[in-house]
């Protein structure tokens, strides 16, 4: 009986949480891109593949917070005579607008990072972050001569 009991408790939660997870499955997909930036970030030793990491990151932020200002029934906020101005029949424009200056300065990150990576490719001829660590690595800035 104890047994039947809890078989039917589990089953019941499992079936909750799937549930939940067919509802809401924008935010595994969310957190599979966050987790896929950041494992970018940490693991990749090209700085190009790391800003590319960084991307990802950023962007399923972005993601994540205009899904969490999504209202079903919503409306833009423009007050409608028809609709009347009770704010639970409008969308929250804030997310949107900070995400848009969000998305702006991160458009400039990422040229300044672009910038700064071509300059370190210029000056030490990779972008390597293991080998730019190397005590041996020139801090002047002149580049080594490769063997061929």
């Amino acid at each position: 009986m104890i047994g039947t009991v809890i078989g039917t408790v589990i089953g019941t939660a499992i079936g909750t949480v799937i549930e939940t997870l067919a509802d809401r499955y924008i935010y595994i997909f969310l957190v599979a891109l966050l987790s896929l930036g950041l494992f970018a970030l940490i693991t990749e030793r090209h700085l190009v593949k790391k800003l590319v990491g960084l991307v990802l990151f950023q962007t399923s932020v972005f993601l994540f917070f205009i899904e969490g200002s999504v209202k079903d029934g919503g409306d833009v906020p423009v007050i409608d005579p028809e609709l009347g101005s009770d704010p639970d029949l409008y969308v929250n424009p804030l997310p949107h607008l900070l995400i848009l200056t969000a998305l702006v300065v991160g458009v400039a990150v990422i040229g300044v990072a672009l910038s700064l990576i071509t300059v370190i490719h210029r000056a030490y001829g990779t972008l390597d972050d293991a080998e730019l660590s190397r005590p041996d690595t020139p801090a002047d800035g002149a580049r080594q001569e490769t063997p061929r």
